[in-house]
Order: C-alpha cells, then sequence, then structure tokens
C-alpha cells in the first residue's frame, strides 16, 4: 500500500510543535517511532472502516434507507430479523462489547468529565479544535464538505451535543442515546469518505482516504490525552486514577467510532506517545487552517445568551483567544492567523482559583460528587447556549449527500 505524500512531509517544524509532549513521556525514547512503526502508521492514511463502509456502499445503492438505519438504532423500536447483511453485521459488531470494557470506568470516567465543567468545553474547543487546525490535511475535508458554509458556530454546537450524550452516565453502552449519536457520527463518516474519494478533486496521492484512521486518531486522542492535559494545566485536578478512567472510556468510544484496536492505547502515557507520532504525520497550517480558524474565533459572537447577548459573546471570544494562546504560543496563533498580540490572561487568571477550588470541595466529604453535578450543569447551560431555540441534534444525513 502506498504511503500518502502528506505522511511526515512537515515533520520538523511538527517535531517542534510535537517537542512539549515529550516532557510529560516517561521514556522519551519510546516516543520516536521506528521504521516500520512510521512506515504502519503512514499506511493507516489509506484506511477507512470497512464495517461502515460497506454500509455505506448499500446506503447508497438506492434512495430511502437511511430510515432503516434510524429504525434499527432506535432502542424503543421493534428488533427488525430481516436486516440487510451490512447492516447486519455493523450492528452485530457494535452492539456486543469487547471484552475488555469495564463498565464502572466508563461511570467513572463520565464523572471526571462532568467535573470539568464549563473549562472541559474550553479545553476540548481550544486545545483540542482551534489547536487542530495546525494540521492542515485534516481541513480538507472539512472545507469540501462545506464546513465554512455551515459555520463555525453550528459545527462548536453539534460536536457538544455528540460529547454530551457520549459522556452521561450509561449513554455510550447500547442503547444509550450517545451510543446511537455515535453510531450515527460513524456512518456519516463513511458516507463522506465515499463521496469524496469519488471527487476529481480529492487528491488521494497527497492526502490518502478522507476521515481516514490517522486523523480518526488524533481526533480520538484529543478527546481523551489532550483533555486531561489541559484540565490540569488550567487547574482542575485528575489523579491518576482519574485519567486512567478518562482514557478507558475514550478508548471504548474510539472504538464504537471504528478507531483500529492497534490505533488505541489503554493508558495516559500511551496516549500521549500515540500522539506525539501522530502530529509527526500531520502537515502543518496553510491558508484552510486560517480560514477555519478565524470563523472559529469569532463563533462565540452567534451564541444565544439570555442576557447582555453583546458584553457576554465578546468576553467569551476574548477569554477563549486568551486560552489558545496558551496552548499554541504566538507562532501558532501567527500560523493560525489569529491575533498574536494576546495574551494568556483568563488562564493566568483562573488557573490557581480553578486549583484552589476544586482542590478544597474534593476534601469534602461528597465534594467529588457535589463538583459533577455542578459541572454537569454548567455543561447542559452552555449547550442550551450554543443551540438557542433550536433543538440540539446531530448533523441530518441528507447533508452528506
Amino acid at each position: 500500500m502506498m504511503i500518502p505524500e502528506r505522511h511526515g512531509i512537515h515533520i520538523h517544524q511538527a517535531r517542534k510543535i510535537a517537542s512539549p509532549l515529550l516532557m510529560l513521556i516517561r521514556d522519551e525514547s519510546l516516543a520516536e517511532p521506528d521504521r516500520q512503526q512510521w512506515e504502519a502508521l503512514g499506511r493507516h492514511l489509506n484506511v477507512g472502516d470497512p464495517l461502515a463502509d460497506e454500509v455505506a456502499e448499500w446506503l447508497a445503492s438506492a434512495e430511502g434507507r437511511w430510515s432503516l438505519v434510524e429504525r434499527a438504532l432506535d432502542p424503543d423500536a421493534a428488533c427488525d430479523p430481516e436486516l440487510p447483511v451490512p447492516l447486519a453485521a455493523f450492528l452485530a459488531q457494535t452492539t456486543q462489547l469487547p471484552d475488555w470494557v469495564n463498565t464502572d470506568a466508563l461511570d467513572r470516567g463520565c464523572d471526571v468529565i462532568a467535573r470539568s465543567g464549563k473549562t472541559g468545553m474550553r479545553i476540548l474547543r481550544d486545545f483540542g479544535l482551534m489547536a487542530g487546525y495546525q494540521a492542515s490535511a485534516i481541513n480538507q475535508t472539512l472545507v469540501k464538505t462545506g464546513a465554512l458554509e455551515k459555520g463555525a458556530q453550528r459545527r462548536v454546537a453539534e460536536t457538544t451535543k455528540w460529547w454530551m450524550d457520549c459522556t452521561e452516565k450509561g449513554g455510550i453502552l447500547p442503547g444509550g442515546t450517545g451510543f446511537s449519536t455515535t453510531l450515527r457520527v460513524r456512518l456519516i463518516h463513511a458516507m463522506v469518505r465515499r463521496q469524496l474519494s469519488g471527487r476529481s478533486d480529492w487528491d488521494a496521492d497527497y492526502l490518502g482516504l478522507p476521515v481516514n484512521q490517522v486523523d480518526m486518531q488524533v481526533t480520538y486522542l484529543a478527546f481523551s490525552v489532550m483533555f486531561l492535559l489541559g484540565q490540569r494545566i488550567l487547574g482542575v485536578p485528575v489523579s491518576k486514577q482519574e485519567g486512567a478512567d478518562v482514557m478507558h472510556l475514550w478508548r471504548y468510544i474510539g472504538w464504537l467510532m471504528g478507531v483500529n484496536s492497534d490505533l488505541l492505547v489503554d493508558t495516559e502515557q500511551s496516549g500521549r506517545v500515540a500522539l506525539y507520532r501522530n502530529l509527526l504525520s500531520q502537515a502543518q497550517a496553510d491558508d484552510t487552517s486560517r480560514l477555519l480558524a478565524q470563523s472559529l474565533m469569532d463563533e462565540p459572537l452567534g451564541r444565544y445568551y439570555p442576557s447582555f447577548q453583546w458584553l457576554r459573546s465578546h468576553w467569551d471570544k476574548e477569554v477563549h483567544l486568551s486560552i489558545i494562546r496558551l496552548f499554541i504560543g504566538s507562532q501558532g496563533m501567527r500560523a493560525l492567523g489569529l491575533p498574536a498580540c494576546r495574551l494568556p490572561w483568563y488562564p493566568l487568571l483562573f488557573m490557581p482559583l480553578n486549583a484552589t477550588f476544586h482542590t478544597v470541595i474534593r476534601l469534602i466529604p461528597g465534594g467529588k460528587t457535589w463538583l459533577s453535578r455542578r459541572g454537569r450543569h454548567a455543561q447542559n447551560q452552555m449547550l442550551a447556549v450554543l443551540f438557542g431555540q433550536h433543538k440540539p441534534r446531530i448533523i441530518q444525513v441528507a447533508e452528506t449527500q
């Protein structure tokens, strides 16, 4: 299998950007991939999700078949014994929990994510999504599916809705809202992969497959490894066990999303190694990076605050810019076309307050439970701000066709 040209095309620049991760890896010599590991990672740029891709082919062969997918994913609908082979195989694999899944660890991971409150949401937006725009090859899928036209505010709202569904206790297990939402997103990814692969303007020699395994892996690592790292940087305490629980939760979500088992990790340390290697593979910022970043920079201005709309939306914009500045530095800000003059004032001011508040409350009996309830309430309030009067939902399948 040919390795796409993008693999490690900017490795020297990527190594510089990824170098802070090395300080968090106990044995730096293990972080650097050997030749076999590096070539294997490159080949994954041409690997999709065969199980979901078969369903996408079946969906494309006739109109109106998505309604059957919806019925199959509805836990309240009667089971259809006559499902077509691709859909039956897809559901048979995804509804069977892997042997390694620990449901208690999944619940504990949900508690940790709830405790992160709005801080956790800001980390995912700024450290995950915005910083991720520096990986320009991934952006091609967003740009070619009309992400700029649909708007950053909508993308943030829909991604947040999916994240909330997945991290509700029990939500990611078969029958839960997060479970069915995740499978819908996985199938939409397969439909996008099929559609873009057939377009004449998709440069497969350079990019590999749309929504390939390498790009799926870095997204999964953003929700787990980068999320945990960002929480600690912004002052939210996360113990070793709590980190392990979050990693376990996202290992299962990543598996359910179609990430190959050999690209999933089971510890935070192995996750940092995997993230470092993945970043070495990624092509660096280009014009699409700047277009997407500038759109996301203005995303807070479209939020639906019930009062003081202008003041609160502009405050949020400045808060996000200050957090981004901390995570990617002035060089990263310039690469994304963001105002490099911004200082990381918000994290520097609120980091010690966060740390003090969480540490004190966690020492009180029942404090962690209270923090989880409080944090989840804040996340639900933020979800309402993102959607306003619109019904929270995930992208409709018709919009991918």
